[in-house]
């Protein structure tokens, strides 16, 4: 079933992507002004370790939460298989354990990957076969599934699937590749307001309904 988009719906899809794309320039262009002479990989894979913590707190919320949790595990949630939930309660508790264990090791051995990690403590082979895996791995069992979902919203709407898969990708991609870290971590915090406003709007409108 296709919908059809109104004035207004269009209005307000095109004015997110503008503010999205608006707010990562503008970061962006911050930053390096501010470090007209210094910018570098630091800055723009860490974002300068310059970040306070509600919005590495907020950028880490809005990146957990994508098209496939409201697509795909709502779906599933509301044709009675609360199984799924298992996905959230268990990456929460990896994350506790990420923060309190793993990312102060990481900070003191002064990486900023965990293929790196690797090649410092055994080759660049490690480092190598790590990064492939863990690169195939996201494609295959997280991006595919992001791309996927997000598409079918295109196409609820009217819009070809591959295209929306396209859309999707480029959207993604043009700010995360010009911006770097501060980009996306503050276009994640504005969108951690838009998934929570939204979800609890679709919430309350269900439960009535």
């Amino acid at each position: 079933m296709n919908f059809s988009l109104g004035f207004l719906d269009t209005t307000i899809i095109v004015g997110y992507f503008a503010v999205v794309f608006l707010l990562a320039w503008w970061v962006t262009r911050q930053e390096r002004k501010a470090k007209a002479n210094s910018y570098g990989s630091s800055d723009y894979f860490l974002g300068g370790k310059t970040v306070g913590w509600f919005v590495i707190g907020a950028s880490l919320f809005a990146s957990n939460i994508g098209s496939e949790h409201l697509v795909g595990l709502a779906g599933s949630g509301a044709r009675g298989d609360m199984a799924a939930g298992q996905f959230e309660i268990l990456a929460a508790l990896i994350l506790v354990l990420l923060g309190w264990v793993f990312v102060p090791f990481y900070i003191k051995s002064g990486v900023f990957t965990m293929p790196e990690f690797l090649e410092k403590r055994y080759s660049s082979g490690a480092r190598t076969y790590l990064s492939i895996v863990s690169i195939l791995a996201y494609i295959l069992t997280k991006i595919s599934v992001t791309i996927f979902a997000g598409a079918l919203v295109f196409e609820v709407l009217g819009v070809p699937f591959w295209v929306g898969a396209v859309l999707v990708v480029l959207a993604t991609g043009v700010y995360t590749i010009f911006g770097g870290l501060r980009a996306v971590i503050y276009t994640d915090m504005l969108q951690m307001f838009i998934l929570l406003l939204g979800s609890l709007s679709i919430t309350f409108f269900a439960l009535q309904a």
